[in-house]
């Protein structure tokens, strides 16, 4: 079983979003919701895959195929 498969529909988006280097402000403006909202997201992919940061974010997604 991949880890991501623990994120809900909306923490894998923000993680993916993360992962192509969008930044929170843009984040909140697309998924419509607050900064501190995608801030909680971030913190919970990174607790959920055992990541540190956003560039451990990325090569995550990468590593497993889920961005280009």
């Amino acid at each position: 079983m991949l880890k991501h498969s623990k994120l809900s529909k909306r923490e894998f988006n923000v993680m993916l979003l993360l992962a192509q280097g969008i930044t929170s402000s843009e984040i909140s403006c697309r998924c419509k919701i607050s900064i501190k909202t995608v801030s909680t997201y971030r913190a919970r992919v990174l607790f959920k895959l055992e990541l540190n940061n956003n560039s451990e974010i990325t090569r995550y997604c990468i590593k497993n195929k889920l961005i280009d």
